[in-house]
């Protein structure tokens, strides 16, 4: 087939060029199809309304273009040979169904705007996604905290016994890392979800196109304003979600760790069922936290991911700059990994036993020392001559053992928050607005009266 780009003048490019310039181009091309198509699709609606194209037109090039959904819905839509992209392959179905009709489908855009409308809305349904995962981890581990609520705990810092904790204080702790997890992602969403179309090579155009009707159609919350800055704005909205992905990977991350270091032997305070664990092909005895290690290290890699972006990006000038293609893999990438740790770690937790009476093991008793100077401190003893008290009957000492009962304050362990920590979490899913490309789709097929 002769090469086909949208950009042609009628020589015929360098296969080699082609080549390296598009890459792995076409497999990530087709992981947004059915995004590239709907916003054709609300574009052809707008083009008819600005009479650009006759309401005829407009109902051929949208049965076209829904034929062309179904096609890739069916896992049909392929990317021609010596077609560059995406863009160019539907345009060039259009043209081989409708004829010069279809070739009118690119009035008014370049490649650019719409490169960025297809990643706006791949990423808008990619986050939507996303939150409704880490929504049932939070709830996985608000449920955990508040089924082991009373299950103590010893407390570490500098990797020493330090203090009292609970279980419940545990689990709590990193449901409430995931509302802020959320509230990042929700920011992403919303910095996000501005229209481009419309802003063509970043430079405007001279044909009358109504923005606001895109933006409407395809649920935008509104329009990049300026031109110029839709081509500025690349990398930045990437980074935005590239920050709150990294986000929930560097929670998962400590999360494992802190799984991997409970199940030593060492430690023992909690073990998972044997179908759910490795072993080792030599050493019998072995039970290996085979999927937190990975979990931690596909998550650690996530957290370079604002690195990665601010290198192809931090030095470009102002306008389109072919640097910026390699963002999309790397978002697209994220996304898929970041979704099966997410699903493995929510699957996994619904297995995990927890040990109870761990704290009568002597070696725990120092962490009770504490208290034991709070309570001297209740007697009206001040709290520095408490402090060198306690401290000099420390050796070999057994204090007075402490109950979740006895802690009152806020966010300790007899008082845990958890229906407020999940009152904040409801109120920032609630900013999440789950719509298929399918639903859309059909929205503006019916908006169309089609």
């Amino acid at each position: 087939m002769k090469s086909s780009k949208l950009w042609e003048k009628g020589t015929e490019p360098d296969p080699a060029i082609i080549e390296f310039t598009s890459g792995k181009e076409k497999q990530t091309d087709l992981l947004i199809a059915d995004w590239d198509i709907i916003g054709s699709m609300a574009h052809v609606i707008m083009l008819e309304e600005v009479k650009l194209l006759t309401t005829e037109e407009k109902k051929e090039l949208l049965k076209a273009l829904h034929l062309l959904f179904q096609k890739h819905i069916n896992g049909e839509l392929k990317i021609n040979e010596g077609v560059e992209d995406i863009h160019s392959q539907v345009e060039n179905e259009l043209s081989e169904m409708l004829g010069p009709v279809g070739r009118k489908v690119h009035t008014g855009r370049s490649r650019n705007d719409q490169v960025l409308l297809d990643i706006r809305l791949f990423t808008r349904n990619e986050l939507d996604n996303l939150a409704e995962m880490v929504f049932k981890l939070f709830e996985r581990l608000l449920s955990l905290s508040d089924q082991h609520r009373e299950v103590l705990l010893p407390g570490y810092t500098h990797m020493q016994p330090a203090m009292v904790s609970s279980f419940g204080l545990w689990f709590g702790g990193y449901a409430e890392a995931i509302t802020d997890d959320l509230l990042l992602l929700a920011a992403a969403r919303e910095m996000n979800n501005r229209n481009p179309l419309g802003t063509a090579a970043g430079y405007g155009t001279t044909l009358p196109l109504d923005r606001q009707l895109t933006a409407k159609l395809l649920e935008f919350d509104d329009i990049i304003l300026n031109s110029s800055y839709a081509s500025i704005n690349r990398g930045k909205v990437e980074m935005t979600v590239a920050a709150a992905l990294a986000s929930i990977a560097s929670t998962l991350s400590k999360l494992s760790m802190d799984i991997c270091l409970f199940m030593t032997q060492e430690f023992s305070f909690i073990e998972f069922p044997d179908e759910m664990i490795t072993g080792s092909s030599i050493m019998p005895q072995k039970k290996n936290p085979d999927v937190f290690e990975l979990i931690r290290a596909r998550c650690n890699l996530l957290q370079t991911l604002p690195v990665q972006i601010a290198m192809i990006t931090s030095n470009l000038p102002s306008g389109y700059n072919r640097d910026l293609q390699l963002l999309k893999p790397l978002i697209i990438n994220a996304f898929t990994d970041i979704k099966e740790c997410l699903g493995m770690m929510t699957y996994i937790l619904g297995a995990i036993r927890v040990k109870r009476n761990i704290l009568d093991n002597p070696r725990y008793n120092s962490i009770f020392s504490t208290e034991e100077v709070n309570r001297l401190v209740k007697n009206g003893i001040p709290f520095r001559d408490a402090y060198k008290a306690v401290a000099g009957i420390l050796i070999n000492n057994t204090f007075i053992r402490t109950m979740p009962s006895d802690y009152s304050h806020e966010g300790s362990i007899g008082n845990l928050c958890n229906d407020k920590i999940k009152k904040r979490a409801e109120t920032i899913i609630g900013r999440f607005k789950k719509l298929s490309a399918p639903e859309l789709e059909e929205k503006l097929m019916k908006y169309a009266g089609i």
